[in-house]
C-alpha cells in the first residue's frame, strides 16, 4: 500500500476514534445531568450492573497485567487476543455503564461518611482519565492491528498505564459507593 493511502486511512480512522470519543463523552455528561427521559418504572436487573461493571473491570486490570506479561515474552498472538478480549469487555462495561445511569438515580457519597475525600480524589482522577485513554485505545488498537508497531508502542506507553489505572479504580470506586445504593 502506497505511503499516502495509508496516511489517509490513519488520518480517517484518527477521525472516527476522536468522534467516537466525544460522542461518548457527551453521553456520560448527558446520562449524568439526567436530561433524557427515564422509563416510568426501573428494571429490577438495573442495581446488578454496577457490581457487573465492577466484575468488568477487574477483569480487565487482570486482562491488561497478562497482556503486558506475554508481551514481555514475546508471545504476541496471546497478547492480541487478551488485549482484544479487554477491549470487547471495556466495551460492554460502556453500555453498560450508560444503562445504569441512564435507569438508576445518582447517589451521592453521604456527607460525613469515612474517605469521602479519598473517594472523590478517586473518583475524579478516574473519570477524566477515563474520558481521556478512549482515543488512545482506540488509536493504539489501530496501529497494533495494522502492524505499525513502532506507534502503536509508542501509544501504549501513555495507554496503557492509563487505562490500567482506570480499571483498577472503577473497582475501588465500585467498592466504596456501593454500599450507599439505594436498593
Amino acid at each position: 500500500m502506497n505511503t499516502i493511502t495509508q496516511q489517509n486511512k490513519d488520518k480517517a480512522f484518527f477521525r472516527i476514534a476522536i468522534g467516537i470519543s466525544i460522542f461518548v463523552l457527551i453521553a456520560v455528561i448527558v446520562l449524568n445531568r439526567k436530561v433524557l427521559p427515564t422509563p416510568a418504572e426501573m428494571p429490577s436487573w438495573t442495581y446488578f450492573l454496577p457490581k457487573l461493571n465492577a466484575f468488568i473491570n477487574g477483569t480487565c486490570s487482570i486482562l491488561l497485567l497478562l497482556s503486558l506479561y506475554f508481551i514481555k515474552k514475546k508471545e504476541v498472538l496471546t497478547h492480541k487476543k487478551i488485549n482484544l478480549t479487554a477491549f470487547v469487555l471495556s466495551s460492554l462495561f460502556l453500555v453498560s455503564y450508560i444503562l445504569f445511569h441512564w435507569l438508576a438515580p445518582e447517589t451521592h457519597y453521604p456527607e460525613g461518611a469515612p474517605f469521602r475525600s479519598l473517594y472523590f480524589f478517586i473518583l475524579i482522577s478516574h473519570i477524566i482519565l477515563a474520558a481521556s485513554v478512549l482515543p488512545l485505545i482506540l488509536i493504539s488498537f489501530y496501529r497494533g492491528i495494522q502492524l505499525q508497531v513502532t506507534l502503536h508502542k509508542k501509544i501504549v506507553r501513555f495507554a496503557y498505564p492509563i487505562w490500567l489505572y482506570v480499571t483498577v479504580t472503577g473497582v475501588i470506586v465500585y467498592l466504596m459507593i456501593s454500599p450507599y445504593y439505594s436498593l
